[in-house]
């Protein structure tokens, strides 16, 4: 049985839908904790993704759908609060608060605060829980192949997310059932591409990750953010499965009942789909929304689809998007309530 040591998930991650009204200090509350990530998009309209974290700061944005710089916008994030963020009238890009608009977001738990980290031949700084498995990583390049960077978390980390900030780059994504020899790219729906230069053909540890000369990751001056993420027994699990090709598809075992998954065709080229448990709050889970595309949220799909289950998930569809004839995908995926948590309720979760 796969117990767990956090019986409420939701203090930890939780997304969060509203509607925007364009107006100034529009304060979004019930996250259940002050975020150090916010991930915002609107549903039903296209518009681009944008990311804020504690870390860079509030009102810098950056787009998993695109490659651009990060960008400082005043009006859109302003502040992380202690139930939520605050948000501007979004006059500028009407991307994060726009009138009368149907938005998601989802929230992460860091430290609340930042540190200097040592760890590394590069020092960074650093917003880590350890209880949950997440950080927040950033850092100035050095161009030499097998620098290494300190991530905090005291555990491997599963999952990797990297961004250049001060000019374009792809997202470069590791994903440990891929291995070191190349990257996804969260903006695209490239299979795994072999780059030899990114990861230095070197695994991440309990301390540090490994980067080589690509400019992705370690350009001479440059800045970046990662997001790292190691798995937490009955709150978080970073996997891959092939898929059936079958309407009754693919069951996947995570040890909890999942509140978001996201998952990604690496053998094919496929889109980053992401599903929660608010926009589609029984099964089939069905309201998809791309996290490298602007597209608008593919609401009650037809082909897009999962269930949500006690003890994790199974594809619903036999689309070469999520469940491809022996196709492989990996995904990310986080707890709404654990199997069996040994703080608090024992009980063991239910289905939807």
């Amino acid at each position: 049985m796969a117990y767990s040591t956090i019986s409420k998930p939701s203090d930890y991650f939780n997304t969060k839908l509203y509607t925007g009204n364009s107006t100034d200090n529009h304060a979004i509350t019930g996250v259940n904790f002050q975020p150090d990530l916010v991930w915002i998009k609107r549903r039903n309209q296209a518009a681009n993704h944008n990311l804020f974290d504690a870390v860079r700061g509030a009102t810098k944005t950056i787009k998993s759908n695109l490659t651009n710089a990060e960008a400082t916008v005043a009006d859109t994030l302003k502040s992380f609060d202690s139930d939520g963020f605050t948000l501007g009238d979004d006059a500028t890009v009407g991307e994060v608060n726009p009138n009368t608009y149907t938005m998601a977001s989802w929230n992460w738990l860091g430290a609340n605060g930042t540190a200097s980290n040592t760890d590394g031949s590069i020092t960074s700084t650093v917003s880590v829980n350890t209880t949950s498995g997440f950080s927040i990583v950033s850092w100035t390049g050095n161009a030499t192949a097998g620098a290494t960077v300190g991530h905090g978390l005291s555990s491997t980390p599963k999952m990797i997310i990297v961004k250049r900030r001060n000019t374009a780059a792809q997202w470069n994504v590791y994903h440990e059932s891929l291995g070191n020899t190349g990257a996804l790219y969260l903006n695209d729906t490239i299979a795994f591409n072999v780059v030899a230069g990114f990861w230095n053909n070197t695994s991440p540890n309990s301390t540090t990750f490994t980067l080589g000369t690509d400019a992705a990751g370690n350009g001479s001056g440059d800045t970046y953010i990662a997001y790292c993420f190691a798995e937490k027994q009955g709150f978080s699990k970073f996997g891959s499965y092939t898929g059936n090709g079958n309407a009754n598809g693919t069951f996947v075992y995570t040890g909890f009942k999942p509140s978001f998954v996201m998952l990604k065709g690496s053998s094919i080229a496929e889109a980053w789909w992401m599903f929660d448990n608010k926009r589609s709050e029984s099964n089939v889970t069905n309201d998809g929304i791309i996290a490298n595309g602007s597209n608008t949220e593919y609401s009650n799909s037809a082909t897009f689809k999962i269930d949500m289950l006690s003890n994790g998930f199974k594809t619903r569809d036999s689309d070469g998007s999520t469940n491809g004839s022996g196709q492989t995908y990996i995904y990310m995926a986080f707890a709404e309530e654990p199997l069996v948590a040994n703080v608090g309720a024992t009980i063991p979760a239910t289905a939807r």
